[in-house]
């Protein structure tokens, strides 16, 4: 079902104040994994606020959706998101990997309340989200379980054994995301270790492919819908993103991996995400 307008713009508002929430945290713990989190920004935004049976409220419920962040790296655009859920309190975001902070650069799930695990070192992700998804089906417990790769993390060996699994034991509530910005902390993915074909390497091992625009709220909630209906074949879509997207000087600089700016670049980036913002509700507003 296609987002409403006023959906559509209030999406919008939220992954706006996501992106800001996250820069102010990277601001206060003087840097953090910018880039890729905000590249991941608006699937995070609908997963949570739109789809995700996730009540913050309850957020031990057994029958709740899980969602294992395996690029676990991108702890402070998940900080931000738990505190705009109401999981964290905004104002420990201002000591976000700082000495004697509950919130460390990779997040800790004894810690933060309602993080399905503790991940960032690379490629386990997939194997913990497989494992979550065969436990649901065993105790008959229909809940979904998302998992959010890195693209560069899918060099990963153990990624791939987790596909294989994924697609022999059919485990179609069990959605795999890939975060697909092109960049990771050494240089362009396609140049450190090409993916490509990356499409057709999922569909090899048994998946469904998705690709989709990761920064268009409308396509990106279709093909979120499409892969909730997939009863067939687990199904793995490819966001098509920019590293540091919203940001002028960090969109597409694999440099933004990680990083650390000066009271001129965080003036400099609160006015690019504004003006981010107004584009991103015009294209809402002209499509919706």
């Amino acid at each position: 079902m296609a987002l409403s307008k006023a959906e559509w713009i209030e999406l919008e508002h939220k992954a706006s104040e996501l992106r800001q929430l996250t820069l102010d945290t990277c601001n206060w713990a003087g840097s953090a994994h910018m880039g890729g989190s905000l590249s991941s920004a608006d699937f995070l935004t609908l997963l949570y606020h739109k789809y995700l049976n996730f009540d913050p409220k309850n957020y031990t419920d057994p029958k709740r959706d899980r969602c294992i962040v395996s690029k676990g790296h991108i702890g402070v655009i998940l900080a931000a998101l738990f505190a705009q859920l109401g999981l964290v309190d905004k104002e420990d975001l201002k000591t976000f990997n700082l000495t004697g902070s509950k919130l460390g650069m990779h997040l800790d799930s004894n810690k933060v309340k309602g993080l399905e695990a503790s991940t960032g070192s690379l490629g386990h992700g997939s194997s913990l989200a497989l494992g979550d998804a065969l436990a649901a089906r065993v105790l008959n417990n229909p809940h979904k379980t998302w998992v959010l790769l890195g693209d560069g993390e899918c060099d990963e060996g153990s990624v791939w054994e987790a596909a294989m699994a994924t697609a022999h034991y059919k485990a179609t509530d069990l959605i795999t995301v890939v975060d697909r910005n092109r960049a990771m902390i050494d240089g362009p993915t396609e140049d450190v270790l090409a993916l490509e074909p990356f499409a057709d390497k999922w569909r090899a091992f048994g998946f469904e492919v998705i690709e989709v625009d990761g920064h268009h709220m409308q396509k990106l909630s279709d093909a979120m819908e499409k892969a909730m209906a997939a009863k067939e074949k687990p199904v793995c879509i490819i966001l098509d993103t920019i590293k540091g997207e919203g940001i002028s000087f960090m969109a597409g600089d694999y440099k933004w991996h990680y990083g650390a700016m000066d009271s001129e670049k965080y003036a400099k980036a609160t006015q690019d995400l504004k003006d981010y913002e107004a584009k991103r509700i015009a294209r809402a507003e002209q499509e919706g």
